[in-house]
């Protein structure tokens, strides 16, 4: 996925109907969409992004301030 797929504009979290951000592959980590309000992470497998509820993990502290110094523009 490409960050400026338009689907990303329409993709939200299935718990909070919020936006999602996208995180691209990094350090072993494969592509995922991050929900920074609830601090959970979807992966995305083979292009398409998993969005069930029971699909995301839960992002520790520690992690979750790190991805969010990644999206800052």
């Amino acid at each position: 996925m490409k960050p400026d797929d338009p689907l990303l504009k329409i993709l939200a979290c299935p718990i909070d109907k919020g936006p999602l951000h996208l995180l691209a592959e990094e350090a072993g980590r494969s592509e995922a969409l991050y929900n920074p309000r609830l601090h959970r992470r979807y992966p995305i497998t083979d292009g398409i992004p998993q969005l069930l509820p029971s699909s995301g993990e839960q992002v520790p502290d520690d992690e979750h301030e790190a991805l969010l110094k990644r999206m800052a523009p």
